[in-house]
């Protein structure tokens, strides 16, 4: 795609299409300019509700930058109590309209959402990367993983049904799956579109509505997205947008007309907004951290399993919540893992993340590099050995001197005490322990307070599958890793988490079960 200006306006419904207008820049050098320059945010940013960006005037502003450059993107204006209680409001009035369609017209109107996304992919993408600092290779998939998961939902959004009982003397009972109501969405920095899609299409699946409030750090592309269901032909108000941090996610868990609170982040967060929702008695869905094991027995297929510990590592600079960042090599093996991973790792090309051949591209923020690099730096002073990376890398490109790399970390010698090992780096840093025994592996494996995901690497089926079962983690790979379907339940164990995301089981959270018994004759009284 070539460069992208892109203008979040007050016109109540424009397509996506002419939001992003081409304009090269003279400001950038020639390779990135060609690539697809940059994108220029009218400032400042603000939030959508009703169906239309509207204005901000809380005065509350924060400085949104591009991770690859470390330029200001816009200026952010966050919302307040008016502007949240206005979305949640807007969002009352679409379900009352929502909740009473058909199962097959919501449908019809996700799959044009979907139609449209997929339509779009190269400019949302764009944005995602402008907004993240991932690759365009991974964003382009992560647009793909929205498109999937609003298609997903769409079918399931037409199979709405109850259970029907039969009672004595012809009086029978059923049930009936309804919508929750006004369900609040708050999304995490590392995946700002897919989150979006993975929380908002299931509640509007179910006959909710939506208010999103996206990290203030990547706020860019939900915005998008909330264009898209309007576009579609969803009523205005249908899935609302937010900005604002923590005080403006506050708002929203305290709100008394929000039914329901979906969040993914932190675990210090998610306590935050558990105790909050428990306030109102509403339910919640936490997606929180995770300090994966990564298991590779000798008996593996060592390609698969070094190509699986860089999945499990450095996908979007390993700022993922399920990454397998314990990798736990047999010992037998150790010499050949470490050699191919190194290997592979050192081959990994760092540089500006519009390009297509750029595999991994700048970490989210400049205080979040300082606080991965620091992992490292403690991670040597306790006794790890860096193998390579570990370091802030400056790309050839000019344009991109400021911007937040560093290059992907393989730590060895690792020890489970290890502030690296206990701690969740969310950064491209591997950390390689050894192990003799399936037994042994298993207890350290589960030494912890996380649950996210787990993986094994064997050839050993009857293995694998024992393992598994005995490991404590929601989501768990077998000879690949960071494989999440939409079709597939994800979510964790323990600290990571309440809920599942994706897959049929979802409709269970974003619905509510009614029961009703039907007497067919006489009341039997007992007075």
């Amino acid at each position: 795609m070539k460069v992208s200006k892109v203008h979040f306006s007050s016109v109540a419904m424009r397509p996506l299409a002419s939001l992003v207008a081409p304009r090269l820049t003279t400001l950038l050098p020639p390779a990135r300019r060609a690539a697809s320059g940059t994108l220029q945010i009218k400032d400042p940013l603000n939030y959508w509700s009703g169906g239309r960006v509207r204005l901000s005037d809380t005065g509350n502003v924060e400085a949104v930058y591009e991770p690859a450059t470390g330029r200001v993107l816009c200026q952010l204006q966050t919302c307040g109590p008016a502007h949240v209680d206005a979305a949640v409001r807007s969002s009352s009035s679409a379900l009352a309209v929502w909740r009473k369609m058909a199962g097959m017209e919501r449908a019809r109107i996700m799959l044009q959402a979907a139609r449209l996304i997929e339509k779009r992919r190269e400019e949302i993408a764009t944005v995602e990367v402008v907004d993240n600092g991932k690759s365009i290779t991974e964003a382009r998939l992560d647009v793909d993983s929205a498109r999937l998961c609003i298609e997903y939902f769409a079918g399931l959004a037409t199979t709405m049904a109850g259970q029907h009982v039969q009672l004595a003397g012809g009086s029978f009972a059923y049930t009936r799956r309804e919508p929750l109501g006004v369900c609040v969405g708050i999304g995490a920095w590392n995946y700002p579109f897919q989150i979006a899609a993975w929380k908002s299409a299931p509640a509007l699946a179910c006959g909710n509505s939506m208010v999103f409030k996206p990290s203030p750090v990547t706020p860019l592309s939900a915005v998008l997205l909330a264009e898209t269901y309007r576009e579609a032909g969803a009523p205005e108000g249908l899935f609302n947008v937010v900005q604002g941090g923590e005080e403006t996610g506050s708002l929203l868990c305290h709100h008394p007309s929000v039914a329901k609170v979906s969040f993914t982040g932190s675990v210090p967060t998610g306590k935050k907004i558990m105790e909050m929702a428990a306030r109102g008695v509403k339910p919640v869905t936490l997606e929180l951290g995770g300090k994966s094991p990564l298991i590779i027995f000798e008996d593996c297929d060592l390609e698969n399993a070094v190509r699986g510990a860089l999945m499990a590592n450095f996908l979007s600079q390993g700022q993922v919540c399920s990454n397998g960042t314990r990798v736990f090599v047999h010992r037998p093996i150790l010499p050949q893992f470490l050699k191919a991973v190194v290997r592979r790792t050192r081959g990994i090309r760092i540089g500006d993340p519009l390009l297509d051949e750029t595999r991994m591209g700048a970490l989210v923020s400049r205080p979040h590099l300082d606080k991965v690099l620091g992992y490292v730096e403690q991670a040597k002073e306790e006794g790890a050995r860096v193998l390579c990376g570990g370091e802030p890398f400056t790309p050839e490109d000019p344009a991109l001197k400021h911007g937040y790399h560093m290059t992907p970390c393989v730590l060895d010698n690792c020890k489970d005490d290890m502030t690296c090992v206990q701690e969740e780096i969310f950064g491209p840093v591997m950390c390689v322990l050894t192990f003799d025994t399936e037994e042994e592996v298993l207890q350290r494996a589960n030494n912890t307070t996380f649950g996210l995901a787990a993986g094994v690497f064997t050839k050993d089926i009857q293995r694998a599958h024992r393992v598994v079962e005995n490991l404590q983690a929601g989501s768990c790979f077998i000879n690949n890793y960071n494989i999440t379907p939409v079709e597939v339940p994800f979510g964790g164990y323990k600290s990571s988490g309440i809920g599942r995301e994706n897959g049929q089981v979802t409709i269970e959270f974003f619905s509510q079960l009614k029961t009703v018994v039907v007497e067919m004759g006489d009341v039997d009284s007992l007075f």
